[in-house]
């Protein structure tokens, strides 16, 4: 017989960060109790729904099936209580709530991280942000699941389709550069088939620019000789800076690391490799007034900062 009880919400809470840790241990303490009072609350739970909802292995804990279908619902359940609470405080004209925006890693979203932030403490003080600067097709799932509220990412890695359940807006493109500390080439724009022999620091290849790179090299019957494999945008161009290989980078981002780091060398690449970014949102998640807000406010820091690149371009 099923159980007509409801459902206590903070053991659903209990259940899904489990489920996202995958350790009863580093959940508990990221929770801030006991993990027998975890393991106790998760025990109530599986016998309220008369199901066995986690596997307790050696490495760690997983969801059954029964366990996959109720971590989707309670993500959901969570975001709604998340959202009540957001427009009971905004009766009082407040908008508040924690917003949660995905930024790709080396590209010109990952430049747009400290303004944002700024603009929605000016304007919005009671939101919350929680800035996840990754890359991925992770990224989407997160997405749809309602984990994120927005995302900034590359859509070379969505050539097969975009998800169900997600929208794509597209917001910006640029044209790839050549990062070296070689000192042999003269400046000014470089063919792709002069660079194709050199070492390489790649994103990894769940990276959306990977995908461009890799692509662009297949089309000359290539693959790029990579030597390391690193996303995060200052330890890429510390890496490219002391010698160990070059990278093709958005030029956004080309332009932030050789203002960093004089010792880089930038240049655009012939019949250019564009890179394209889109807003990302979840097509059956209603957006909290915090997330409307916060889209705004992203929206016009994404526009004065293409204005400002396209301005310091044509100088």
């Amino acid at each position: 017989m099923i159980s007509t009880r409801p459902l206590n919400l903070r053991r659903l809470m209990y259940f899904v960060k489990s489920v996202e840790i995958g350790s009863l241990t580093q959940a508990a303490e990221v929770l801030y109790i006991a993990q027998p009072a975890l393991s106790q609350q998760l025990a109530v739970l599986e016998s309220e729904l008369k199901q066995t909802l986690l596997i307790r292995t050696k490495r760690g804990v997983a969801p059954t099936p029964a366990g996959a279908a109720l971590y989707r619902h309670a993500l959901l359940i969570i975001r709604q209580c998340e959202q009540a609470q957001s427009e009971v405080h905004s009766v009082a004209g407040d908008i508040s709530g924690k917003v949660r925006i995905a930024l790709a890693q080396s590209s010109m979203a990952e430049l747009l991280a400290m303004p944002l932030l700024h603009q929605i403490r000016d304007r919005h003080p009671g939101i919350v942000l929680d800035l996840n600067q990754n890359s991925g097709l992770r990224q989407s799932e997160l997405v749809m699941s309602g984990r994120i509220d927005l995302a900034i990412l590359g859509t070379s890695l969505y050539t097969a389709g975009i998800p169900y359940g997600i929208r794509f807006t597209p917001v910006f493109e640029e044209p790839l550069y050549y990062l070296s500390a070689r000192r042999d080439i003269p400046e000014g724009p470089i063919k792709l088939a002069d660079i194709l022999d050199d070492y390489y620091i790649l994103a990894n290849t769940e990276h959306f620019l990977r995908r461009i790179v890799e692509d662009a090299f297949q089309r000359m019957n290539r693959q790029p000789k990579v030597v390391a494999e690193i996303c995060k945008t200052s330890t890429l161009g510390e890496a490219i800076a002391s010698g160990l290989g070059s990278s093709v980078l958005p030029r956004s981002v080309a332009m932030h690391l050789r203002s960093e780091m004089p010792s880089i060398s930038c240049h655009p690449i012939e019949a250019p490799v564009i890179a394209h970014l889109a807003l990302c949102e979840a097509e059956r998640i209603q957006p909290t007034q915090a997330v409307q807000a916060a889209r705004q406010v992203l929206l016009e820091v994404l526009e004065r900062h293409v204005h400002t690149m396209r301005d310091h371009h044509k100088q």
